[in-house]
């Protein structure tokens, strides 16, 4: 039982090694770009490939071009956590000083999107998705921050909520998660995916035409922090390293990240085809075969 138990893993190993070769482009290694920041997350991808994505406690915002220069867009980012960019090209943001949902120019002037929930102050949004008909969807899991004079939520429960173009209220369309994290959706608007850290799992949800949610089936036994999807359906759950899940939710890779943690990645560059991940104090850059749906 032993031997055979090994060989099983060996053979795993073996399809793990081949299909990352299939996912990463010839002799590409996890390349550092910078390790000046204190915590780095929210990478999101706009139309010209650049990645917006920030130094949460340094309460900024960076931008990583596509000749690989960085540069500051602001340090009043209200804290910012996750981000997305919309078809308008506002760099959309989790701003969690006050827990509130921010609109950023690509000059890094910010409007305030949403302050509350039903007159209640939100958990501390975290990461978003925005589906092609404007909807923002985005996970609510709730950690103390030391920049907080509260010390317990407003709001007991941790869920998933969207937030429709115009609007300034958030509609709740999941509480059935231990603890919320990454969030994205497919290409065609059709499925969402949300990273349960709070109990190692990963769930997708089938998008209705109203903006809810329905038929949530368990993708895989393994939750993490953000999550990223490429053209090929394959769903990237960050965490120790990069675990990457084909469509029917079987894992196939590892992709592993010189860092304790890494907190979230995304497909950026000119053609969709640099994954960046944000880990612990840097940033790093990977090239890959496939592309990025965002």
């Amino acid at each position: 039982m032993k031997i055979a138990a090994l060989l099983l893993l060996s053979l795993s190993v073996q399809a793990q090694s081949d299909s990352l070769q299939s996912l990463v482009a010839d002799n590409a290694q996890v390349t550092l770009v910078s390790g000046q920041f204190s915590f780095t997350e929210g990478p999101a991808r706009d139309k010209k490939g650049n990645v917006y994505f920030t130094d949460q406690p340094n309460d900024r915002i960076w931008v990583y071009n596509t000749k690989g220069r960085l540069t500051e867009l602001t340090s009043q980012s209200g804290r910012s956590n996750g981000l997305y960019v919309d078809k308008k090209g506002r760099i959309i943001a989790c701003a969690d000083e006050r827990n509130e949902m921010w609109a950023f120019t690509p000059k890094g002037k910010h409007t305030v999107l949403m302050t509350g929930y039903k007159g209640q102050q939100l958990n501390g949004p975290n990461d978003l998705w925005i589906h092609p008909n404007g909807n923002i969807y985005f996970t609510d899991p709730y950690y103390q921050r030391k920049y907080w004079e509260r010390q317990k939520p407003d709001i007991e429960a941790m869920r998933v909520y969207y937030l429709a173009p115009g609007k300034n209220e958030p509609v709740m369309v999941a509480d059935d998660i231990v603890k919320p994290n990454g969030i994205v959706g497919s290409a065609d608007g059709k499925y969402l995916f949300v990273a349960d850290i709070g109990d190692n799992k990963t769930y997708r949800y089938e998008i209705q035409a109203d903006g809810s949610l329905a038929n949530r089936i368990l993708f895989t036994n393994k939750g993490g922090d953000g999550i990223t999807l490429d053209d090929r359906g394959n769903l990237y759950i960050c965490g120790n390293g990069i675990s990457v899940f084909n469509p029917e939710g079987r894992q196939i890779a590892l992709i592993p990240v010189p860092e304790k943690w890494v907190a979230n990645a995304c497909f950026g560059g000119k053609n969709r085809d640099l994954l960046f991940i944000t880990a612990g104090t840097s940033v790093y850059t990977l090239k890959m075969k496939v592309k990025g749906i965002e």
